[in-house]
């Protein structure tokens, strides 16, 4: 089967990434401070879904020869069948049985926030190519992340390695949660700011509304962009002046 044509960017995204490389060579050398570019990395820089996918099929050869109808439904699901949360993703294939939705929820959990799966996840188009670029525009990047260190730091390096993003060279840097525990929007919060020792923020991107809304609180003069990926179900509104893409592509 030829696989459908992808198309083209919009000229609204097109003129957000441009206008964010252009103001990194404006500052570059300008003001003293360097232009900081902060990058979210689930359902920003990468899609997620393969990861849980990859869990979900492993769950159901597993459980086949006791639950052959269990592994039946997960066969169902592809990618596009992966909803922000696991149960409505199991909803979808008609697995709503509580203990058949804890035995799962308890399987994925204990896997998806590892450092093992996260090489399953796969770059957004156009990402790494546009990393690359603001770095070699002269920014520092900063991926800051609501992984943990003690759970995930290991596989995020493999992973941003492996996928070509800008690593381990002077101007990247890596910001991930202290504490698994810790909700993602109180950690932005609190590491945000501390972004400031770098120089100036210029742009964010994320996946969550209530993040690209505590950025612009934090760095109002940056160019806020939200990906139109996934996210937390009932999110709030954006705030006026926060750009929404669907990519990386420049072409």
């Amino acid at each position: 089967m030829v696989a459908p044509v992808r198309p083209p960017p919009l000229p609204h995204q097109l003129s957000v990434l441009h206008r964010v490389l252009e103001r990194i060579t404006q500052m570059d050398g300008e003001t003293g401070r360097a232009p900081v570019v902060v990058f979210d990395l689930d359902a920003t820089l990468y899609d997620n879904r393969p990861r849980t996918l990859q869990i979900l099929m492993e769950y159901a050869e597993e459980v086949r020869a006791d639950f052959p109808d269990v592994a039946s439904a997960l066969a169902t699901l592809d990618e596009q069948h992966i909803k922000y949360l696991l149960s409505d993703t199991l909803r979808g294939c008609a697995l709503t049985h509580h203990e058949v939705v804890r035995d799962v929820t308890s399987y994925w959990r204990d896997r998806f926030f590892s450092d093992e799966y996260v090489r399953y996840d796969v770059a957004l188009e156009g990402a790494s190519e546009f990393v690359r670029a603001c770095h070699e525009a002269g920014a520092i990047i900063v991926y800051m992340t609501g992984r943990d260190i003690s759970g995930m730091l290991l596989g995020t390096m493999s992973s941003l390695r492996d996928s070509g993003f800008p690593l381990a060279v002077a101007g990247v840097e890596c910001v991930l949660k202290p504490d698994a525990t810790m909700p993602d929007e109180a950690f932005k919060r609190t590491a945000l700011p501390s972004l400031l020792k770098l120089g100036d923020v210029i742009a964010f991107f994320d996946n969550e509304p209530a993040n690209c809304n505590v950025a612009l609180q934090i760095f109002p003069d940056s160019t806020g962009v939200l990906l139109d990926t996934q996210r937390v179900p009932g999110p709030p509104a954006l705030d006026v002046g926060i750009e929404t893409i669907r990519d990386f592509r420049l072409v």
